[in-house]
């Protein structure tokens, strides 16, 4: 049987129709999944930063300091160290209280920042200003700095990092003001990376430590109920000297295993939740008007799902694939901060099945 050919006209016909469908299809598909698909394939276009060197941590209850101090190779002081713990503040009010109730019996001096302007140059309220009765268990001990942030002008856009590094480098001229001397120990953490008491106690009697290490945080999302993995490393420890600078970035290789918790988003109002994701720097991944829909929010984070609707962040597709989809719940409130805990009704949306937030 003769084969059929199609006529020679009849060809590019056909593949000027295909392009007209398919072109179309791509820009729609890069404009509304655009991130999606470079991050599913980053495996092939990034490569891995440099692996931490982790540090084991040993901890257990009614163990001596003198026993700790010396399972991770270092001795203890006949005195601690002072400790200043520095955070920026833009409107986690809960997490502060949270944070500043666990680490108070250790903690010299709080020091805190906050402008009147996100990093994405919006105006905002002082918050802490506002609610700092809130926290007059440790007005003794906080440091407290406002930072005059320069306003996006209307239709101006500006690198949000920017303005995020003019704040972290506002917070070193506030150590200096609250008496932070060389020697002391500082830890550069933001106000929902909480390290636990023990190992601020541990970092606070011991001698030996490393200039400056990172510490491995158990990583939230949304509350308690949401943990994700041990992928927090930002927040740092340092024995403070004359080149130290207030950084969220890579400072070292060292990582100290397991030293808090990381709770993102943990906020108790959608209102906050929807304010957080426009104001901070990574504020372009509101790609679309309803992500910001207190309705849509409320549903993700019931599910443990992305309230950007991206993928995740992974340098290996074995790592993208087992991270794929809601994060698993979890049913333990063990291992928690333990004001969380003792106040269980006051923060009952952080703890596993409370996921419902405060409307409005």
């Amino acid at each position: 049987m003769a084969m059929r050919l199609m006529p020679r006209r009849a060809a590019p016909k056909l593949l000027f129709s295909m392009l007209l469908i398919f072109v179309p299809l791509c820009l729609v598909g890069l404009l509304g999944y655009g991130q999606k698909i470079s991050y599913f394939f980053r495996p092939l276009w990034d490569n891995p930063p440099p692996p931490f060197q982790r540090i084991p941590h040993y901890y257990a209850e009614n163990v001596s300091m003198d026993r700790l101090c010396q399972l991770h190779g270092w001795s203890k002081l006949e005195k601690p160290r002072l400790v200043y713990d520095a955070v920026l503040f833009s409107n986690e009010l809960d997490m502060l209280e949270i944070r500043w109730r666990e680490l108070y019996p250790y903690v010299t001096k709080f020091v805190i920042l906050e402008s009147n302007a996100t990093f994405t140059g919006e105006v905002k309220p002082l918050l802490f200003s506002e609610n700092r009765a809130r926290y007059a268990f440790a007005e003794g001990k906080i440091a407290h700095g406002i930072l005059s942030g320069r306003v996006a002008r209307r239709g101006a856009t500006e690198n949000p990092f920017k303005r995020e590094a003019e704040q972290r480098s506002a917070m070193n001229g506030l150590l200096r003001y609250a008496g932070i001397a060389p020697g002391d120990l500082l830890i550069m953490a933001d106000a929902d990376e909480i390290p636990s008491p023990h190992t601020l106690k541990l970092l606070q009697w011991c001698d030996g430590l490393p200039p400056v290490m990172h510490l491995e945080l158990r990583h939230y999302m949304y509350s308690f109920e949401f943990l994700v993995d041990y992928s927090s490393w930002r927040a740092t420890a340092h024995i403070f000297g004359p080149e130290t600078r207030y950084r969220h970035s890579r400072q070292t290789d060292l990582i100290f295993s397991d030293a808090g918790w990381h709770c993102s988003f943990c906020l108790r109002r959608l209102e906050d939740l929807a304010f957080k994701m426009t104001a901070y720097s990574h504020a372009d991944r509101v790609r679309r008007k309803e992500f910001l829909s207190h309705r849509r929010i409320q549903k993700i984070i019931c599910e443990g799902d992305d309230l950007f609707d991206m993928l995740p962040e992974e340098y290996t597709f074995q790592d993208l694939m087992k991270k794929l989809g809601p994060i698993p719940r979890s049913a333990s409130a063990v291992h928690l901060p333990a004001y969380v805990i003792e106040n269980a009704g006051k923060f009952r949306y952080l703890l596993p099945g409370g996921c419902v937030r405060v409307p409005g």
